[in-house]
C-alpha cells in the first residue's frame, strides 16, 4: 500500500471515532473538542485529495471561528443535564424522521455525482481558479444559501446570549 492510501486510512478512522465521541459525549465542551478533531482530520483528507485551498479554509473556518462561536454559546449558556427538559416523544418521532429524509436525500445527489472528474492524473482538481469558476458558475445559489444559513445562525446566538 502507498503512503496516500495508509494516511487515507488513519484519518478516516480517526475522524469516524472522533464523530461518534461528538455524538455520544456526556459533556458539551468535550463534544465540541472532538468535533475540532474531527475537523482537521477531514482538512487532511483534502490535502491528500490535492485541495490545499479548501483544507486550510476548512481549518480557519470551522475549526477557528465556528467552535469558538459554539465554545463562548455553551459557556454563555452553563449547560448541564439537570437543567435541560426531557424532550417528549412527538419532537423525538420528528427528528428521527427528518433524519431519514436527508439521509434519503443524501443517498440520491451521490447517486447523481459526477465523478469523472476525479480521473487518475488530473492534478488541477483543488486549484483556486477551478475552485473559483465552479463555486460562481455553477453553485452560486447554494453559495449565497449557505451565508444566510450562517447570517442566522450568529443572529441565533445572539438573541440566546442576549440577557433580558
Amino acid at each position: 500500500m502507498s503512503l496516500p492510501v495508509i494516511l487515507f486510512w488513519i484519518l478516516a478512522v480517526i475522524s469516524i471515532l472522533s464523530a461518534i465521541g461528538v455524538v455520544m459525549a456526556k459533556n458539551p465542551v468535550h463534544s465540541v473538542l472532538l468535533l475540532i478533531v474531527t475537523f482537521f482530520t477531514i482538512a487532511g483528507l483534502y490535502i491528500l485529495l490535492n485541495a490545499q485551498f479548501l483544507a486550510v479554509v476548512h481549518i480557519i473556518v470551522y475549526a477557528g471561528a465556528i467552535m469558538v462561536l459554539f465554545l463562548f454559546v455553551i459557556m454563555l449558556m452553563n449547560l448541564n443535564a439537570s437543567g435541560e427538559p426531557q424532550k417528549n416523544n412527538l419532537v423525538k418521532f420528528a427528528g428521527v424522521i427528518s433524519g431519514g429524509i436527508l439521509l434519503i436525500v443524501l443517498v440520491a445527489v451521490l447517486k447523481q455525482a459526477n465523478t469523472g472528474m476525479l480521473a487518475e492524473g488530473s492534478d488541477h482538481i483543488g486549484l483556486i481558479q477551478n475552485l473559483g469558476q465552479a463555486l460562481f458558475k455553477d453553485f452560486v445559489l447554494p453559495f449565497e444559501v449557505s451565508s444566510i444559513l450562517f447570517l442566522s445562525a450568529m443572529i441565533g446566538a445572539i438573541v440566546i446570549g442576549k440577557r433580558e
